[in-house]
């Protein structure tokens, strides 16, 4: 199946720290944000990417072109360096296209100018390539196909914040603070299936949320997965140190391909192709 990254965001948010780096750009380890998503989707057996260009596409396009599988594979040197046997690949089966779809597009029009590439796709899926998840992609996907009236299903995911939720009555007297996650509230999580009937619901100068979303909504097209495991947005300077950190301490939940960063209470099926 294949997968529609949108790459072209300023990020302006996460600029502290990351120069002109776009913000799929940005490095988790040694590798960037973005392949972290792409690797997630792998394990599942999606290995064909559409990348939406835009701010800083040339930082994307080097990385790929100069892609060195020995950063993150072990690997045997041998014949004084002229010979290099690598024990694992990332990205050999990869095929990735890589589309400018405009400096200052919104996600709806990046999306529109991909259409060529996905529209004769029974499904496809969407990322905003800015956060990291070990949802059941498979299972996720398996109950979209089941409902054939919906265009769009989404990650939905508990608020994640640091702040607090206080509940207090018309004289200001508060009655209870609550984390943000025990709030009964669902936000966007980021990670999508579609079917090619969502390119009815875009238009130009509109953004997919909330333009787009709405038309589904009227049309009850639009379904949500609902996700109580780990979900993780990379929108902040603070973000991105908390996910090197996680990182750093080889505990990463998203890091469903490897056992070793993985953390031991997270069940990770094996890679195998869905759709």
């Amino acid at each position: 199946m294949k997968v529609v990254l949108f790459c072209g965001g300023h990020g302006m948010r996460m600029r502290e720290g990351t120069g002109s780096v776009p913000k799929p750009m940005v490095m988790i380890g040694d590798r960037p944000l973005l392949w972290h998503v792409m690797r997630y989707y792998a394990h599942f057996g999606h290995t064909e990417f559409v990348l939406c260009l835009g701010y800083g596409a040339s930082a994307v396009k080097e990385f790929f072109l100069r892609y060195d599988e020995t950063l993150s594979n072990d690997f045997t040197l041998s014949a004084g360096g002229q010979d290099l046997q690598l024990h694992s690949t990332d990205i050999t089966d990869w095929k990735i296209t890589f589309i400018d779809t405009g400096l200052h597009a919104t996600i709806g029009e990046r999306l529109l100018r991909v259409r060529p590439h996905v529209e004769d796709e029974p499904m496809f899926l969407a990322n905003y390539a800015d956060t990291l998840t070990d949802a059941p992609l498979a299972d996720m996907i398996e109950k979209f196909r089941a409902d054939e009236g919906a265009s769009v299903s989404l990650l939905a995911v508990p608020p994640f914040s640091t702040h607090h939720i206080l509940d207090f009555d018309e004289t200001g007297r508060v009655h209870r603070v609550r984390q943000a996650h025990e709030a009964m509230q669902w936000e966007n999580g980021g990670y999508f299936v579609m079917r090619p009937s969502v390119f009815d619901a875009l238009r130009e100068g509109e953004d997919m949320v909330p333009h787009a979303f709405d038309r589904l909504l009227s049309q009850d097209a639009l379904m949500a997965y609902p996700l109580q495991g780990f979900w993780r947005a990379a929108d902040t300077f603070k973000d991105r140190v908390e996910l090197e950190e996680m990182y750093e301490r080889g505990r990463c939940p998203w890091m469903l391909w490897d056992p070793q960063r993985r953390p031991p209470e997270v069940s990770a099926p094996a890679d195998a192709a869905v759709g």
